[in-house]
């Protein structure tokens, strides 16, 4: 249900503020097929794109329980930007950063917190990485396929992602963990690991 009114502001793409003016008159059920014939593009997926920029620009919100809901805001947040948070219920390589694996969109200060286009969140689980990484901290992590050696990183072993301190060493690559409970893992040549992305910040959660 779109029921708070955006004022259109100057920097938007014609067919995004097209987009605001359809949402703005509270139709429900519209789908991304109808609010394509209304804006007059020819691709359903061109409206899905222009509608998660309007969301990163802060000129709507998604429901995360039903995506084909929005609700408009009354004043774009110019530094708000809406980040994926995965799960981790699909850990292979090619479908972690899948769209059927968010979990939610979680508003965050793009200078507050560096956010940039490639920024998402995993929860934390357990306590390898104590005391920087507790079990349930939200981790911001930056999509890249390689790091510098002693960076934290979101890498898949296998099919389980792992938080850990990427260490190279010759043909070898060593995951350690702050947590001295936990020895360091060694990953040789050729072997299942593949990195997803660096970790930029860690949102604490208090019990």
């Amino acid at each position: 249900m779109f029921d708070i009114y955006v004022h259109m502001k100057k920097g938007l793409h014609a067919t995004q503020e097209a987009i605001l003016e359809v949402l703005k008159r509270g139709v429900e059920g519209l789908s991304l097929r109808d609010i394509a014939r209304e804006v007059e593009v020819r691709s359903p997926a061109t409206v899905a794109h222009h509608l998660r920029q309007l969301e990163k620009k802060g000129y709507l919100r998604r429901n995360p329980a039903n995506p084909s809901e929005y609700t408009l805001l009354k004043d774009p947040v110019k530094d708000i930007a809406y980040v994926n948070l995965y799960g981790w219920a699909s850990c292979g390589p090619g479908e972690f950063l899948a769209e059927t694996n968010v979990r939610d969109r979680v508003p965050l200060s793009t200078r507050l917190f560096g956010v940039t286009d490639r920024s998402f969140l995993v929860r934390a689980r357990g306590d390898s990485m104590v005391p920087a990484i507790a079990d349930g901290d939200l981790v911001l992590v930056e999509r890249k396929p390689r790091v510098e050696t002693n960076a934290v990183a979101l890498v898949i072993c296998g099919e389980e992602p792992r938080i850990k301190k990427v260490i190279f060493a010759g043909d070898r690559v060593v995951l350690a963990s702050l947590n001295p409970a936990y020895p360091p893992e060694v990953y040789g040549e050729g072997e299942a690991l593949v990195i997803l992305g660096e970790v930029k910040g860690v949102i604490k959660f208090s019990v």
